[in-house]
């Protein structure tokens, strides 16, 4: 199952998202989205969780929890088709 993962600090690496998630079952990859330009964290991630019961568990355990300070959202990630695009600048 694919996590979306938001409201995080901008100090947060893939491995404390792969360290929060591991807590729950087995993390296949754990992604923090960079911007292109600054380098920066751009506040939200994604993980990706094979078994569907323990991403539920750590969908149910993670989300509204602090990591780094801040409460983070945690749910199934949506497809990607159902976002529009955004015009880039």
């Amino acid at each position: 199952m694919n996590i979306y993962v938001g409201n995080l600090a901008y100090g947060v690496t893939d491995n404390d998202l792969r360290d929060a998630f591991a807590a729950f079952g087995e993390v296949s990859r754990a992604n923090v989205i960079m911007d292109r330009d600054t380098g920066r964290s751009k506040g939200f991630g994604f993980v990706e969780m094979p078994d569907n019961a323990q991403a539920e568990a750590a969908i149910n355990g993670l989300n509204d929890k602090p990591l780094s300070g801040r409460a983070i959202r945690v749910n199934e990630a949506r497809p990607r088709e159902d976002r529009p695009r955004r015009p880039r600048h």
